[in-house]
């Protein structure tokens, strides 16, 4: 899930970095979300009770999902 996700981001122009970040980082995070094979992109609410942004999901979420499941509806998933 997470290397599909990258590869439909860059292929629509999508900046992606994989490095450590800090705790700090997310509690400023315009929006978040985490990946897994179930659940696909799902958009992150708050961390330790702190909310992330507006309400999610944020617009980059948004457009990485719809890109996450076009690129699994032409797998024919």
């Amino acid at each position: 899930t997470r290397a599909n996700l990258l590869s439909v981001a860059r292929d629509a122009g999508i900046e992606t970095r994989e490095r450590d970040f800090a705790l700090a980082e997310v509690y400023a995070a315009d929006e978040a979300f985490v990946t897994g094979t179930f659940g696909g992109v799902t958009p992150v609410a708050s961390v330790d009770g702190r909310r992330i942004g507006g309400a999610p999901p944020g617009p980059v979420t948004a457009r990485l999902d719809e890109f996450y499941r076009g690129l699994l509806a032409a797998q024919g998933r």
